[in-house]
């Protein structure tokens, strides 16, 4: 099946995820295939952050979410399934958790209330 893509540049392309976590879960995908996103050139590297940036802007003025979680899972060990590398662009809205003090820190449960300690 084909994805609509939300966003497309030299080096990258943006575009729903399959499996949203929220309105607006957005991929950014380097053009050229890679597992990781440190075997960019420093040229493509630099492109796929620029998308990132843009793809960012477009869910804002779309979606106008409260805020974003933006990540990247590197390596099995951190969680990466697709090993074709990508960045995820979470739109967050007011009230879509009960405390979402702690973001990405919650990849790690136990540590990540660090402000209870």
């Amino acid at each position: 099946m084909a994805r609509e893509e939300l966003f497309v540049s030299e080096f990258a392309l943006g575009f729903a995820d399959a499996h949203p976590v929220s309105a607006g879960h957005t991929l950014v995908i380097p053009r050229r295939h890679v597992a990781s996103l440190y075997e960019l050139s420093d040229e493509e590297y630099q492109g796929l952050w620029g998308a990132v940036r843009t793809v960012r802007n477009i869910l804002q003025g779309e979606l106008r979410p409260a805020g974003f979680n933006i990540g990247v899972n590197d390596g099995a060990a951190a969680g990466q399934t697709v090993f074709h590398a990508h960045v995820h662009v979470i739109p967050r809205y007011a009230g879509d958790s009960s405390d979402p003090r702690g973001g990405v820190r919650w990849i790690l449960p136990e540590r990540a209330p660090y402000w209870d300690k």
